[in-house]
């Protein structure tokens, strides 16, 4: 059987990580230029490197920034599932240019890169005030915040992009700026505008993120404006042009926020393009479960959300809304200021890598960097950070099998979905308990590998579909290694076909594996549709 190597008596979770791993990365090429039957690069690598048991399970995201484009090839061979571009920054062209590249890449050099793009949302921000990058609010300094435009930047006053921001604010009120990079108190009402006196020092960055408070509790208001704004539909064409996996909506309020996306996109016959939740704001947190259940996956975007919650409460609500998405079968992506001191600094604090692998400990399908990766010094050592931890900790979860401390709740009503769900949950039950190498699934839509992931198993899941858009949107499944190989209804042919390409992988798969073998009796049935014949076997691999 494959399984991965051992150094002396150490744990593996304690081996010291291979000094020879850099160099491997950048041998790393594509051994197929075809599409059908392809195995990404990475995904090949590890597992002729690490066998079967020793594949990352957790999925990296990037987000793709300045510091990073003449990176993305190494990110690529890094571990980079998906390529974030995040549409508040930068312009067209260079969001063209950073997608274009990601394409080459898949398409020329056999990696498998999602691509995502964020939408702004409408939030209480500080608009470009045209001065210096930052200014620094020195203590007790006086400060004019004013939605009125100006020509050119003005001393000791920030631009607002509402226009009643003030509205409802009384004097002594808290403003924060970015969730406490400084702060002031409102000293007076000056029609639409407030003076304020700088209470804690800091800088003051463009399209700093304000919020008010009172008492010691956030000023909840409704400002009336859209999830949706002008912008952001455009946004959503130009990635909609550009071929997008992904779409992540910021600052969702309810349900219908992504019901009414996902409605236009079904129209124009788009429902291959995933729809994420950001998960910032405390009316998201109050409609959490519908969110979740209306879309295709979560973001947990704890900056925004610590600008609106007590920053003592985030881990607990990141636990819960990963637990919760789990239990819901949505992957769900732990982001924001994961590695923060790695945007100056080639190293992590060991506070940060703890961080890191608490996400990995919780199952999160996917850990993503945001500034360290877009603007850092150091996007490759912060993604190998990532990866390395979350070796580790999957290490560590699977020698103390911590997959059976998971809760398992009941997702189906109709009879032919609760037999996918028992199915799926028996497999990963025979899986752990027969110490089987791998994994495989049979699936159109991605359906079934996303619940086997749900079940978070020991093996890796390589789940073979004919279908590229399913193959992508399950790079952010837990433990899943979508493959693209043309399917039939014969499940001897599937996985004859399935043995004969890994075997041409360099030999990944050896005379006496053992496969389990989950699969649709009816491979052409459309999305959507369950069959009741569904099997489970287990093969040895001759």
């Amino acid at each position: 059987m494959a399984t991965s190597a051992a150094t002396g008596s150490l744990p593996s979770y304690l081996v010291p990580p291979s000094a020879s791993r850099r160099r491997r990365a950048h041998r790393i090429r594509a051994s197929t230029t075809s599409v059908e039957g392809a195995m990404d690069v990475v995904s090949e690598a590890e597992l002729r490197e690490k066998g079967f048991m020793g594949m990352r399970k957790t999925k990296l995201v990037c987000t793709v920034g300045p510091a990073c484009l003449d990176a993305l090839p190494a990110l690529a061979r890094g571990g980079m599932g998906v390529a974030r571009v995040n549409l508040c920054h930068g312009g067209r062209d260079w969001h063209r240019a950073a997608m274009t590249e990601v394409r080459r890449l898949n398409e020329e050099e056999g990696f498998c890169v999602s691509l995502m793009v964020d939408t702004e949302g409408s939030q209480l921000l500080v608009a470009d005030h045209g001065g210096p990058a930052s200014v620094k609010a020195e203590d007790c300094s006086e400060w004019l915040f004013t939605s009125k435009k100006t020509d050119k930047a003005r001393p000791f006053t920030m631009h607002v992009n509402f226009d009643k921001f003030s509205e409802g604010i009384l004097v002594g009120d808290e403003l924060v700026v970015d969730g406490g990079m400084a702060t002031f108190e409102v000293t007076e009402k000056i029609g639409n505008d407030l003076r304020c006196k700088c209470a804690d020092p800091g800088l003051l960055l463009p399209r700093a993120k304000l919020s008010f408070w009172r008492d010691g509790k956030l000023i909840e208001r409704n400002f009336g404006l859209p999830t949706l704004s002008a912008k952001d539909w455009a946004d959503i064409e130009f990635g909609i042009t550009e071929g997008v996996d992904c779409i992540a909506l910021s600052f969702v309020k309810d349900a219908n926020d992504i019901k009414d996306l996902k409605t236009y996109l079904s129209r124009r016959s788009l429902e291959h393009i995933k729809i994420f939740a950001k998960i910032e704001s405390l009316e998201a947190l109050k409609n959490l479960k519908e969110i979740i259940e209306a879309s295709d996956g979560v973001m947990v975007a704890r900056g925004d959300l610590g600008v609106q919650v007590p920053l003592e409460q985030i881990p607990a609500i990141q636990e819960a809304i990963v637990e919760l998405c789990r239990n819901l079968n949505k992957p769900v992506i732990v982001a924001s200021q994961l590695l923060e001191s790695m945007v100056e600094y080639p190293t992590p604090t060991r506070a940060e890598v703890a961080d890191v692998c608490e996400a990995v400990r919780q199952y999160a399908d996917a850990i993503m960097l945001s500034a360290e990766s877009a603007v850092g010094a150091f996007p490759e050592k912060a993604l190998s950070v990532l990866r390395t931890a979350s070796e580790r900790m999957e290490s560590w979860s699977r020698e103390e099998n911590m997959q059976r401390f998971l809760p398992q709740h009941q997702l189906a009503i109709a009879l032919p979905d609760r037999i996918s769900e028992q199915i799926c949950s028996s497999a990963v039950e025979m899986a752990n308990n027969l110490a089987v190498d791998v994994i495989f699934v049979y699936t159109k839509h991605g359906h079934m590998a996303s619940l086997l992931s749900r079940n978070r198993p020991n093996p890796p899941i390589f789940a073979f579909t004919d279908n590229a858009s399913s193959r992508k949107s399950m790079n952010l499944y837990w433990g899943v290694i979508p493959l693209q190989l043309p399917l039939s209804n014969s499940m001897d042919d599937n996985f004859n076909n399935a043995i004969r390409l890994m075997k041409s992988k360099g030999g990944s798969v050896k005379p006496g594996d053992s496969v389990l073998v989950v699969a649709d009796s009816d491979l052409n049935q459309p999305c959507g549709a369950t069959s009741v014949y569904q099997s489970i076997q287990v093969r040895l691999v001759y």
